[in-house]
């Protein structure tokens, strides 16, 4: 991928911030909370879309910010975050109607969000109380380490999921009822819609010209990156990783050639409508 360094403004760096304990519980929408699959502590059964918290509860506190202790390399992935969510704004901006734009919260170790206290290991995830995106960086370390899932766009694609998540918020999708009066299916296709969305977005990307725009620009071999990490968490390959078993009634986020089909789409029409997974079979 080919980018420029931006001013930061579509991160909120609490870093060096502290998160309150307590609050009220709500949706945490991750693509990263697979992971805890690959390294054996996912904790199954949860329903995760059976309340979302208002905004006013359980507030974020975290915005007492401390000085941050942080290396070159971390600084130039704060840069890159920065100008993934800037291009991401700018497009869905130009693609929804009164889009609403939001910014992506970075954290270490633990965070308060309007969806309650949320630890690293639960990846990035997109909280609808707040409508914000939160991040720790130690996650693309662990895409690559444990998921073997490397790459800058695989990395963009996690942000630009998480970011897919809001425009379905925006568009009432995550108040929508359970799909036929179950919350897993609906889960399914409401991750893999997420999926479809960063696809629209990399669409765009892919674009020929944009890196002289100041955009952001894909290079030969990024669509390869995202599908690898779109297999690389899918339910099935995570649950076989974590415990040798399949159970495909426990699913909530699709099958690797789920997300694969899903984000891939995205890629090729670049168009949001092609994302209704609620109008036909997965």
């Amino acid at each position: 991928m080919r980018w420029k360094a931006g001013d930061r403004s579509n991160v909120e760096d609490l870093r060096g911030g502290s998160g309150r304990r307590g609050g009220g519980m709500g949706v945490q929408l991750g693509i990263g909370g697979l992971l805890l699959l690959a390294v054996g502590s996912w904790l199954t059964g949860v329903n995760l879309f059976d309340v979302v918290a208002p905004a006013d509860t359980a507030m974020s506190d975290s915005g007492v910010s401390r000085p941050v202790s942080s290396g070159p390399e971390e600084e130039k992935m704060v840069d890159f975050v920065d100008a993934v969510m800037g291009d991401l704004q700018q497009t869905w901006s130009q693609l929804l109607p009164n889009y609403q734009p939001t910014k992506v919260r970075l954290f270490r170790d633990s965070i308060q969000s309007a969806c309650g206290l949320a630890g690293s290991a639960s990846g990035p995830f997109y909280c609808p109380g707040d409508r914000q995106v939160y991040l720790d960086l130690s996650f693309f370390e662990e895409l690559q380490r444990q998921l073997h899932a490397p790459g800058d766009f695989a990395q963009a694609y996690v942000i630009a999921h998480e970011v897919g998540h809001h425009v379905q918020h925006l568009t009432g999708v995550l108040e929508r009822e359970p799909f036929a009066g179950n919350a897993n299916e609906r889960s399914v296709r409401v991750e893999l819609q997420a999926d479809c969305y960063a696809g629209v977005w990399g669409h765009q990307a892919a674009q020929p010209g944009r890196y002289a725009a100041g955009h952001v620009e894909l290079d030969p071999g990024d669509l390869e990156e995202a599908l690898n990490a779109a297999a690389a968490i899918g339910d099935d390959r995570l649950q076989k990783m974590s415990s040798g078993r399949v159970v495909p009634e426990s699913f909530t986020h699709g099958t690797s050639a789920q997300r694969v089909s899903w984000l891939k789409r995205g890629m090729e029409r670049g168009d949001p409508r092609a994302c209704d997974t609620f109008a036909e079979p997965r």
